[in-house]
């Protein structure tokens, strides 16, 4: 099942909500939909790309929060020791910030499009900052 349609640059993926492990996460991302933004290449998580969000507050706390994503699962980081951010990993990945490993809870999950993760943080790392749209699926 697929709830989000998110494209980066010329690539889409389709992923579903986590939300039995982050319902109020991902009950406060969805009321943003659809969401545009910019996602650049991580500094220090390795093979992941990520949406600087500075002091935004989307009114939430953790919730299952986890340091080491899959490729494809994404990450919503709601702020304290580093920027609240959002984390897309497209290999692999342990989150961190100049303090070290933090942890993020755990939005969503790319259920179709998996052979174009690579290809998109490839892109995003040699070609820089690219379109991202969250949008219902």
């Amino acid at each position: 099942m697929s709830d989000v349609r998110i494209t980066v640059g010329p690539y889409e993926f389709l992923a579903r909500w986590e939300s039995e492990r982050c319902p109020k996460t991902c009950e406060a991302f969805e009321k943003l939909l659809p969401y545009r933004q910019k996602i650049i290449h991580v500094r220090w998580s390795g093979e992941a790309c990520w949406i600087p969000l500075g002091d935004y507050n989307l009114g939430v706390g953790f919730e299952d929060a986890t340091s080491v994503p899959q490729a494809g699962e994404i990450l919503f980081y709601p702020g304290g020791y580093s920027e609240t951010e959002i984390l897309f990993p497209y290999y692999g990945t342990v989150f961190k910030s100049k303090l070290g490993v933090i942890a993020g809870n755990h939005l969503l999950t790319v259920t179709e499009g998996h052979e174009n993760l690579r290809p998109m943080g490839e892109k995003v790392l040699w070609e820089g900052a690219q379109d991202i749209v969250f949008e219902k699926a």
